[in-house]
């Protein structure tokens, strides 16, 4: 969420609300996104900090990824839910720093309320960046998510993106992959405890192993410390410790 390429982008009770959404990039787990959608008139604000932990080949540490990000709720139906957003982000690389807006959309729709025990689902796009075969990934999915009793809730989905970005390190076309993760509110330790594990498909700057806690502090504020290994650290970079601040309004 580095997010070399990605970061050109850049995710069950009370924690689900803040928690099980991420980043502003658009509702995610960890790293992927997430079938959570924000309710009608919430405005959600994320502060996503990508560290390097170790160095490149060279003995340099590749750049840090700092993304600030809002996304809306937009969509007054209860069945039926519709998210928008926009990320100021930088990677400290060009040209992409000098073109660090991504939008993000959502349509999804929550558990039971297609039918009875029928899956969440949701369609989106993100990493729609404004410079053309740099930031623009517009990487669209589709995801299916199902909370099972005592395990948590299990997602997965395929995502495409744009073959003149998405690539692997020989440049070959490398614009899809599976979307996976495991999420659960640790309720056995405390209601505000959440953790995740999520999966990018995709040898190239998006595909990740991603995994972390959450602590909600209140119902509408949230921290997020984990992990992301990248499948490509040539191209998503070395791995990665992150910080991603969650507040929802109201």
């Amino acid at each position: 969420m580095n997010k070399t390429l990605k970061t050109f982008s850049l995710a069950l009770a009370l924690v689900t609300a803040t928690c099980g959404v991420a980043l502003a990039t658009p509702s995610t787990q960890i790293w992927i996104p997430s079938t959570d959608v924000q309710a009608f008139g919430t405005v959600h604000l994320g502060v996503d900090n990508y560290i390097r932990v170790s160095e490149n080949a060279d003995g340099e540490k590749a750049p840090n990824t700092y993304d600030l990000g809002v996304t809306v709720g937009v969509l007054p139906f209860e069945k039926l839910q519709l998210e928008v957003g926009v990320d100021y982000m930088v990677t400290g690389t060009e040209p992409g720093d000098s073109h660090p807006f991504y939008f993000n959309a959502k349509l999804g729709t929550p558990e039971g309320s297609l039918f009875s025990n029928s899956p969440a689902m949701a369609v989106g796009i993100y990493n729609a960046g404004t410079k053309e075969n740099v930031t623009d990934q517009d990487i669209t999915y589709a995801l299916v998510a199902k909370t099972l009793p005592v395990i948590g809730r299990l997602s997965a989905g395929y995502y495409l993106g744009n073959s003149a970005v998405l690539n692997d390190t020989n440049g070959n076309n490398e614009n899809h992959g599976v979307l996976l993760s495991w999420d659960r509110t640790m309720s056995e330790i405390s209601d505000k405890l959440w953790a995740a594990v999520d999966y990018q498909g995709g040898n190239n700057g998006v595909g990740a192993l991603s995994f972390g806690v959450c602590w909600a502090f209140s119902k509408n504020v949230s921290l997020i410390v984990g992990y992301d290994i990248y499948n490509e650290s040539a191209l998503g970079g070395k791995n990665t410790f992150t910080t991603q601040l969650d507040i929802n309004i109201p």
